[in-house]
């Protein structure tokens, strides 16, 4: 019972909150609320046991959810496989990424560290406006300067990054030619179940 009560609190925690959930958050949450019960301590590890529990629970096919693991934490999202159906519900179809877009992220993700001119050299056109433009999407972060003459910024891709394409991390990175191509195949991208992918993070 009382495992029973911490999962129903576990899976409340990752529901109510609109970005991944961390192990550590979840533990620290669990333990101020439960904290008579375990005398102030709570295992991490029988937190996470608890939540590959729930995620082998939602991972049954007949549920429309899932319970990944994304950018760190946890969060709930719709399955691709529903992916055509919940585009009917969106009040107008989400605007895709632009190809020019697409290939510097593409360049960004697999080369970073990489500064702009690195990335132009393999595009073979100027990225200035659209280097700018993934850094208003919050897709691209500044790593900083690379010890070089002129000292260039040089970037990788960010945590929303990894949020944003349902990641857990770098690894899960699909190969380059599928990653590129994933403008053309919306049901690549996952939507989070209790927040839609914001319309402004994505090239028009």
């Amino acid at each position: 019972m009382e495992d029973m009560r911490l999962k129903g609190a576990i899976e409340a925690l990752i529901f109510a909150s609109e970005l991944p959930l961390k192990l550590e958050k979840i533990t620290e949450l669990l333990a101020g609320d439960f904290a008579g019960e375990f005398d102030g301590h709570l295992d991490k590890k029988e937190v996470k046991t608890l939540i590959e529990n729930i995620r082998e629970e939602y991972e049954d096919e007949g549920r429309g959810i899932s319970l990944l693991e994304i950018a760190g934490g946890y969060q709930f999202r719709t399955k691709t496989c529903h992916a055509s159906l919940l585009q009917k519900l969106r009040a107008k179809r989400p605007p895709k990424f632009g190809r020019a877009a697409m290939e510097a992220l593409a360049i960004i993700a697999y080369r970073q560290p990489v500064t702009r001119a690195e990335i132009e050299d393999l595009r073979g056109v100027d990225s200035g406006g659209v280097v700018r433009s993934l850094l208003e999407k919050r897709l691209v972060k500044i790593l900083g300067k690379k010890e070089v003459p002129g000292r260039p910024m040089i970037y990788g891709t960010s945590r929303f990054f990894l949020e944003h394409f349902g990641l857990r991390d770098l690894s899960q990175l699909p190969s380059l030619k599928e990653f590129v191509e994933l403008d053309e195949n919306e049901e690549g991208m996952i939507s989070p179940l209790n927040e839609e992918l914001p319309y402004d993070a994505i090239e028009g």
